[in-house]
């Protein structure tokens, strides 16, 4: 729900690829409900007839580079100024966003969350990025945020004897780009967040949603949104126009990323300009603005007890919205 319809998909040639799109919703629809019970013991097979997937467990990976990437993305050293850290505008103690959005006086993008990052196939709200290394080169030289660059910031690490010494650990030798870049995407990689309520009902567990939890999720395919949010990130993996039947938000860019709809209750505020406050007025909008539908408050209440249970876990323990 807080996609948008994509670049190829302008005036009546959005609007057909809209039909379409919400006819395979709607087909969708129709094969689950012509599938066995879901709240019956054959849940199990759920997972094989829903157009979303549960996420994976993190990735193995050596434990001394893990902690040394975690350490560095909380290290303000990575920043020309030594006042910001990765950890400044990605905070992984509540939704892995929830800190500043850009400098002060400079017109920036919401924060997107870094939690399940590794598992969209562009980074960025116009996902101008192809995976997490060319993400993370990217934050360090963009002058709004650290404004600096990865051999920059591994020369100022390598003054610091304790840090020299955990890199050998990891590595075998003292901090260099490579290794300043691999330890860092192996914590990023690390970032996902399994165990939703939703993902224990698609792994077979009917206890795990209630009948209207069910019947929300019932009503986001029926209306089409699962035509943009799907698969793993439920969202993520393709890029969608903003306002197909009216306006969504008020500043450029029109062409965005789908976002990624995994915590999205725990991600407020909502489009890439911040402008929708609750999740209750996104979806609003977002029916109204790609949709064309005007939904009363009965589905918007259904909506949203849905997308609540889509709020996975970090490090055992559900993720939580940042402080306002």
């Amino acid at each position: 729900m807080m996609g948008s319809w994509s670049a190829g998909l302008i005036s009546a040639s959005g609007r057909l690829a809209l039909l379409i799109c919400a006819a395979a919703a709607l087909a969708s629809v129709a094969a689950a409900q012509s599938a066995p019970d879901t709240e019956s013991p054959q849940s199990n097979v759920v997972a094989e007839d829903e157009p979303i997937t549960p996420v994976p467990l993190p990735p193995a990976a050596d434990p001394l580079k893990l902690a040394l990437g975690e350490r560095l993305f909380g290290d303000v050293r990575l920043s020309a100024d030594g006042n910001l850290a990765c950890a400044s505008c990605h905070d992984i103690r509540t939704n892995g966003a929830g800190g500043r959005t850009g400098s002060a006086g400079k017109p920036s993008l919401d924060t997107l969350s870094v939690f399940n990052a590794a598992l969209s196939f562009r980074l960025g709200w116009q996902g101008n990025f192809r995976g997490l290394a060319e993400h993370v080169e990217a934050s360090l030289e963009n002058p709004a945020n650290m404004h600096t660059n990865a051999e920059a910031a591994v020369r100022r690490l390598q003054k610091d004897p304790g840090m020299t010494s955990q890199f050998r650990a990891a590595y075998g030798r003292g901090p260099d780009r490579d290794d300043f870049l691999d330890a860092l995407l192996t914590f990023e990689k690390s970032l996902l967040t399994p165990g939703a309520r939703f993902d224990r009902w698609l792994g077979g567990d009917a206890s795990a949603l209630s009948s209207a939890e069910l019947e929300g999720y019932r009503t986001f395919k029926s209306l089409g949104c699962s035509a943009c949010h799907q698969g793993v990130n439920i969202g993520g993996n393709l890029f969608e126009r903003q306002g197909v039947f009216r306006p969504l938000v008020s500043s450029p860019p029109r062409i965005v990323r789908v976002p990624s709809l995994r915590n999205v209750a725990t991600t407020a505020p909502y489009f890439h300009d911040g402008s929708a406050a609750t999740l209750e007025e996104a979806v609003r909008r977002m029916a109204a603005a790609q949709l064309d539908r005007t939904l009363n408050e009965q589905q918007v209440a259904s909506l949203v007890r849905f997308l609540k249970t889509l709020t996975g876990n970090y490090r055992g323990s559900p993720v939580t919205g940042a402080a306002p």
